[in-house]
């Protein structure tokens, strides 16, 4: 993960069966992105979406 990433750990994932999951958007707070799933829960009720923490860690680069 690069550094830019890891300054917005909160994750917006859309779920879209049967493709994989997608990224949606990333926050810095997690209300942030309560906020923002609410709103996106109003204009698409029939979306579904998760809120996750990535707590992944960045790879170290192979020499």
């Amino acid at each position: 993960m690069s550094h830019h990433l890891s300054l917005y750990p909160w994750v917006l994932i859309r779920l879209l069966p049967p493709m994989p999951p997608v990224v949606f958007a990333r926050f810095n707070d997690c209300s942030d992105a309560k906020g923002y799933s609410q709103t996106l829960k109003q204009l698409l009720p029939n979306a579904k979406f998760l809120i996750v923490l990535d707590i992944s860690l960045p790879m170290e680069p192979e020499e």
